[in-house]
């Protein structure tokens, strides 16, 4: 937790403030985050990916730095295009768009569109003639501890194919595109997905397609309960797979951080509502916060990252729990299969702290299930 953390929490407690769950973010953290990023990658262009944390505060702040947007929607380009960002540092880079969104995009400047089959090439080919387009391919995500699904991308012998078909419809094929998993642990992860992309540029060679751009995805992790490789450690690890696969012509880099440009700069403050057992006999409590799954925990979803959480009772005897979210909703159990060990002192009303939510927590947070608010946010 930073010293303004800490500043801002004890304010709060001074000024009697007691409005439920709430996320602190230090934004000095989220441009340290940025800096990292710019040094230790520097020939690659950084696409912040807008849907991680789109607080206008965030944005405003890696605008002013030079930082380029990855967006999901039109609502993203548009909030983007408030914070300071020109079109060109703005791609679209969902790969399932209705028509009409791309063309309000076109409409908007947007130049730079991805897609992964052919029907997605041929939407973009008549709302937004001309673009720019890069096709995702698939990948293993092995190392990743929330692995994707193969929803995004295609294989790519086919992206071959679906760039042939977009440079036959006027469009310019401009590169590859993938997604090692999210919190991807491992940094040679990204070595196995770029021999794939180098495939697909020989191939398109050979067909007189000379893509430039190699787009190298998220991944990047933030520190839960396990350490994480530095960003520079990322950094040599993705430049030496770029030597090792495509020799001296190393194409256009662009990279996709999310979790890792805001995920270490927020704090959810939560309280404890309820701690009980089963029954008499039960070794397991059960703790239950006012944030849960709906609330913003969604990552929690069986169990796939597990958040450091501190208490004011740390340092006496710790017993495993289960810890529960407060909705009316069976679902609403963070972490059960593997209980989380908390202090056996632990009482109503206590003030949990858990650390590493400055990512996809907001943007999670159901608008009013069960009738509860949103998440509240402030970045300071």
């Amino acid at each position: 937790m930073t010293e303004r953390i800490r500043e801002f929490l004890r304010d709060r407690r001074e000024r009697g403030i007691d409005e439920g769950p709430v996320l602190i973010v230090d934004l000095d953290v989220v441009r340290d985050n940025y800096t990292a990023f710019a040094k230790s990658l520097p020939d690659t262009r950084v696409f912040y990916a807008v849907k991680a944390n789109p607080a206008p505060e965030v944005l405003s702040l890696l605008a002013g730095l030079g930082s380029c947007f990855d967006t999901a929607s039109v609502a993203e380009i548009e909030m983007a295009l408030a914070a300071g960002a020109t079109p060109d540092r703005i791609s679209y880079g969902n790969t399932i768009k209705k028509e009409r969104d791309i063309a309000r995009a076109f409409a908007l400047g947007i130049r730079l569109y991805a897609v992964d089959c052919a029907a997605e090439v041929e939407k973009v080919a008549r709302a937004a003639p001309g673009a720019r387009v890069f096709c995702r391919i698939l990948s293993d995500c092995v190392g990743a501890e929330w692995p994707l699904s193969r929803k995004f991308g295609c294989e790519p012998a086919m992206a071959v194919d679906v760039l042939e078909h977009a440079l036959r419809l006027g469009l310019e094929p401009y590169g590859v595109s993938f997604h090692v998993g999210s919190q991807q642990r491992n940094q040679h992860a990204w070595d196995r997905a770029l021999a794939s992309a180098a495939s697909v540029f020989k191939e398109c060679g050979e067909r007189g397609m000379n893509l430039s751009m190699v787009n190298l995805g998220g991944g990047f992790p933030t520190k839960y309960l396990k350490n994480v490789p530095t960003v520079k450690t990322y950094g040599n690890a993705i430049f030496k797979a770029l030597r090792k696969h495509f020799g001296n012509r190393i194409p256009e880099t662009i990279i996709e951080p999310g979790r890792g440009m805001v995920g270490n700069a927020g704090i959810i403050e939560t309280e404890v509502v309820l701690v009980s057992k089963k029954s008499e006999e039960d070794d397991v409590r059960w703790v239950y916060l006012d944030i849960g799954k709906f609330g913003g925990l969604a990552e929690t979803m069986d169990e796939s990252i597990r958040y450091p959480i501190r208490t004011p009772r740390d340092g006496d005897a710790m017993a495993p729990c289960v810890l529960a979210g407060p909705t009316c909703d069976s679902a609403d159990v963070l972490y059960e299969k593997t209980p989380y060990p908390l202090p056996v002192s632990l009482e109503i009303g206590d003030r949990l702290l858990i650390e590493g939510t400055g990512a996809y927590t907001t943007t999670y947070s159901a608008v009013a299930f069960n009738g509860f608010e949103p998440l509240k946010s402030y970045h300071i």
